[in-house]
C-alpha cells in the first residue's frame, strides 16, 4: 500500500512540474526579467520576382516604452509613440527601402540595430 501511495505522490508531482514548465513557456514576454526591454526582428524572403519583408517590434519589459522610433534606413523614419508592456507591432517597411538593418531607438536608452535575417531555402519551397 505505502508503494503505491509514494507512485501517486510522484505522479501528480510529475504532472505539476510539467504544468509549471508549460506555464512559463506560454507566457514568454509576459513575465520580463528588466523594466525597459525590447525585441526586435527585421525578416526578408528574397523570392524569384519580388521580396517579401516584414519587421516585428515586441515589447518585452514591465513597463511602457515611451517615444518609439523605427529607423528602417535610407531616410525612412516611423514613430510608433508608446508600446505597452507585451505589445508586439508588425511592420512593412517602405517601398524602395535597401532592406538592410533596421535600428528601433525608445526613451530610457533603448537601442536595438539589427540586420534582416533570410529564412533557409529549402528544395521545393517557393523562392529556392
Amino acid at each position: 500500500m505505502a508503494a503505491y501511495r509514494y507512485l501517486i505522490i510522484g505522479a501528480v508531482t510529475a504532472i505539476i512540474g510539467i504544468g509549471i514548465l508549460i506555464t512559463f513557456s506560454l507566457s514568454k514576454g509576459t513575465f520580463s526579467s528588466q523594466d525597459y526591454e525590447i525585441d526586435v526582428d527585421p525578416f526578408k524572403d528574397p523570392q524569384n520576382l519580388f521580396v517579401t519583408a516584414r519587421v516585428m517590434v515586441q515589447n518585452t519589459g514591465g513597463k511602457a516604452l515611451t517615444n518609439v522610433k523605427v529607423d528602417f534606413g535610407a531616410g525612412h523614419l516611423l514613430i510608433l509613440g508608446t508600446l505597452a508592456p507585451g505589445q508586439k507591432v508588425i511592420l512593412s517597411p517602405p517601398d524602395g527601402n535597401p532592406l538592410e538593418q533596421v535600428t528601433v531607438t525608445a526613451d530610457n536608452g533603448i537601442m536595438v540595430t539589427k540586420p534582416y535575417r533570410i529564412p533557409p531555402k529549402m528544395p521545393g519551397m517557393m523562392g529556392s
